[in-house]
């Protein structure tokens, strides 16, 4: 057990042969905390990113009970490891909800998100959706909420530019066989296709492929003029490498996963023309966004895996906070049921990294779509839609 920055310990529990990580409140502190839960990747294929998405979050915890917490009170933020696997996931927001009696807990990952609704819901706990983008999300109850824009978003943001700015008319769509790739290969498809274009291949491959040859060649048996591409962080730069083996040397577009420095780390050359979504400005268009990325650079020694998660993740804990402080401030009792209906009441955040966001009945969040272009070994801006 260690001691972190943000007044609160670090504890590693070894469950059922899996790493679960609780961050716990000191005796001291412990009745006078507001609690929420965070259950994310911290071990397994996603951990890279999962990793920097708490650490982002745990730095936001710092920062606010630094500045005196909420009305003299520290935040308590309960970290689980989910692996991004739904069925550890489940087993971690039941202990979140059940034994750390949480208002409400933050996650991610599409496939964890939907496992983990009907706990929230049947607990009438509210879960946070901070990162995952499958459109089924906005349909998982009255409980279940994102902050992060969903695919019917950035996926659609992106199909209409590919035809209408780019010329584009014959799409090929590569996806992951699980929730973040099949929901949105069918936003792809639909808008796409209603933008003027065609879709002349739609390939599937399975979550835990490493050859991807199989669906490759038949992409390139349709002679496509732009590639689409959704799968997930640890496969996207092996699909896009082997293309780059067989030949397809045509524009590939993708999300917020393929935005990230290891992309062009691990690809180099093979990178060059890759397009994907950001969600969040970045340090042009923001100083506290510049100051934060250079934190990492001075803190960690290189930026964030997958910066605009990062971004969203610092700021779910202001939030959170903004929500316990309303109902501290109205002495309202701090239960799932009453988090919901205050953050409804209050509807709109002014968060610090990622800027306004207002949350609705209907479960949605629109918010402006960067387009990136990797331009000589670097991410640089094409676009901005929906401004």
């Amino acid at each position: 057990m260690r001691k972190v920055d943000i007044g609160i310990e670090r504890m590693r529990v070894a469950a059922a042969g899996l790493a679960m990580v609780v961050v716990v409140a000191s005796p001291a502190i412990a009745q006078d905390a507001f609690r929420f839960g965070l259950a994310m990747p911290l071990t397994g294929s996603q951990a890279l990113y999962g990793q920097d998405q708490v650490k982002a979050a745990e730095w936001a915890v710092a920062e606010i009970n630094k500045g005196g917490g909420i009305n003299r009170k520290k935040v308590e933020m309960i970290v689980l490891d989910t692996q991004a696997d739904p069925q550890l996931g489940i087993q971690m927001a039941n202990r979140l909800v059940s034994v750390e009696k949480v208002p409400t807990f933050v996650t991610a990952w599409s496939a964890v998100v939907k496992a983990v609704a009907p706990i929230a819901n049947d607990n009438q706990v509210v879960e946070l959706s901070v990162g995952a983008n499958s459109p089924d999300i906005a349909k998982l109850g009255d409980y279940v909420y994102t902050t992060f824009p969903l695919a019917d978003v950035d996926i659609a943001a992106v199909a209409r530019y590919a035809v209408a700015n780019m010329g584009k008319k014959k799409a090929a769509i590569i996806y992951i066989n699980n929730e973040t790739g099949i929901v949105a290969a069918e936003v792809y498809k639909k808008v796409f296709t209603a933008s003027g274009g065609t879709i002349v291949a739609n390939e599937t491959y399975d979550p835990k492929a490493t050859d991807f040859t199989g669906p490759l060649l038949k992409v390139r048996a349709a002679s496509p003029d732009i590639i689409h591409l959704q799968g997930l962080v640890s496969d996207t730069p092996q699909v896009i490498a082997q293309m780059r083996q067989l030949g397809l040397t045509q524009p590939i577009t993708s999300y917020s996963v393929a935005f990230n420095p290891k992309l062009i780390e691990q690809l180099g050359a093979a990178a060059e023309g890759v397009i994907a979504t950001s969600l969040a400005p970045g340090v042009d268009d923001s100083d506290k966004v510049k100051t934060y990325v250079a934190r990492w650079v001075k803190d960690v020694g290189r930026e964030p895996n997958g910066l605009p998660y990062t971004q969203y993740l610092y700021d779910a804990p202001y939030l959170v906070a903004a929500v316990f402080k309303s109902l501290d401030d109205k002495k309202i009792a701090i239960t799932g049921d009453n988090f919901r209906k205050e953050m409804l009441a209050m509807r709109t955040f002014d968060l610090p990294l990622t800027g306004k966001t207002a949350l609705s009945e209907d479960h949605l969040v629109i918010k402006p779509v960067y387009l990136m272009e990797v331009r000589g070994g670097k991410w640089t801006r094409k676009a901005i839609v929906g401004e």
